[in-house]
């Protein structure tokens, strides 16, 4: 076991808080074992001493009970064990390897013992191609009624020439002699090990001595792909439609990914949209702010008649009931609501003067006092 069990905090050589989660833990161990390697420090006893420290600390902290141990009674657990703790303490670098070779394998390739186990079989066997984004704008109108759209976007998939195997037709893929098919080859500096894609087939564990001549041996063509799209009433920005099969093609026979249409709803300097409910501004002439009566206003599929109240204040609502969004869940729409704006003529009539003026004098209003408004208290 390394010195660090009679020294440092394992939370303090992980650089975690001691309430972290396991995978801050982990993610915390990663980067020290990445920046530590005995492989990317050959000969810097340091480093490899700092290597098993927070190998031996992330050997506690990643398990339950051992972590609750430690908190309880710190570095004196071990000596309650017999000298090795919890089985925690690395000798060699090996040990290590051993003990986490899943780590080690996402790290370096799967480097390390254990990780010549692993294979480069998903190159070779069949597998599910990618899944595709589709970035999909449409209007405020759209999401009242929903829409029909066809979509055009680019892809890959198996050329049909050589159905995918890159070899042109007559011909065979040959297994590769260097690394017999693994995709993969081992190299070695004393008790470590480095897994790495093999030189002479570039990891494909295949050769191909005739190349496709469609495809010129990749196994794949791109493909401009149409499909049409159901876009449902209701939807909002950050939507995404999953339409399963029609993402990238499957590699040797494998599944199609799939295609996520993601919404983009364009701005609409006009309306504005609060959830399922629809903002506009709309001027209303001030005769008729101040008589109230009944007018004509246009939501984004209809015309309608809209009952301005007597006497409305600049700034006030007025609901017009289910002419807002549908919603994705339930289909309920939501309501659109007016903001009132006074519209003053720019020009008034002989005739509009002299009523005014008949206005002005039930509520006392001298032309000449200046502190008096139009809406000044009547008597």
């Amino acid at each position: 076991m390394s010195s660090q069990s009679s020294s440092q905090d394992y939370y303090q050589t992980l650089g975690v808080a001691r309430d972290a989660d396991a995978d801050t833990i982990k993610k915390a161990y990663r980067k020290l074992a990445m920046q530590f390697h005995p492989d990317r420090n050959p000969g810097d006893k340091s480093a490899e001493d700092k290597f098993k420290e927070a190998a031996e600390a992330y050997d506690v902290l990643s398990n339950s009970e051992k972590r609750s141990q430690y908190d309880r009674f710190g570095h004196a657990a071990y000596k309650q064990s017999g000298g090795r703790g919890f089985q925690g303490g690395f000798d060699s670098a090996e040990d290590i390897f051993s003990s986490f070779g899943d780590i080690f394998g996402d790290l370096f390739g799967g480097g390390g013992m254990g990780g010549q186990k692993r294979s480069n079989r998903s190159r070779t066997e069949p597998r599910k191609g990618a899944d595709l984004r589709y970035l999909c704008e449409i209007s405020l109108k759209d999401i009242i009624t929903g829409l029909e759209k066809e979509i055009e976007f680019e892809t890959e998939e198996n050329c049909k020439d050589c159905n995918g195997s890159g070899a042109e037709k007559g011909s065979q893929v040959e297994t590769c002699s260097m690394c017999g098919g693994q995709g993969q080859v081992v190299t070695r500096q004393g008790f470590f090990s480095m897994q790495t894609a093999c030189p002479q087939c570039r990891g494909e564990g295949k050769i191909i001595k005739k190349p496709c001549r469609t495809c010129k041996g990749s196994g794949r063509t791109e493909k401009s792909k149409r499909i049409q799209v159901t876009i449902p009433a209701g939807v909002e920005t950050g939507t995404r439609l999953r339409i399963a099969g029609e993402g990238e093609g499957g590699y040797r026979g494998g599944p199609a990914g799939d295609l996520y249409v993601e919404i983009r709803v364009k701005d609409e300097e006009k309306y504005e949209r609060h959830g399922s409910d629809l903002h506009t501004i709309l001027k209303v002439p001030y005769v008729q702010m101040l008589l109230g009566g009944m007018l004509n206003v246009s939501t984004l599929t209809t015309e309608e008649k809209l009952e301005i109240p007597k006497a409305s204040q600049p700034g006030a609502q007025v609901k017009l009931a289910g002419h807002g969004f549908p919603s994705l869940r339930t289909q309920r729409r939501g309501d659109m609501y007016f903001h009132l704006e006074a519209e003053y003529p720019k020009k008034i009539s002989a005739e509009e003067e002299k009523f005014l003026k008949e206005i002005a004098k039930l509520y006392k209003l001298d032309e000449s006092d200046s502190k008096s408004g139009f809406f000044g208290k009547k008597k």
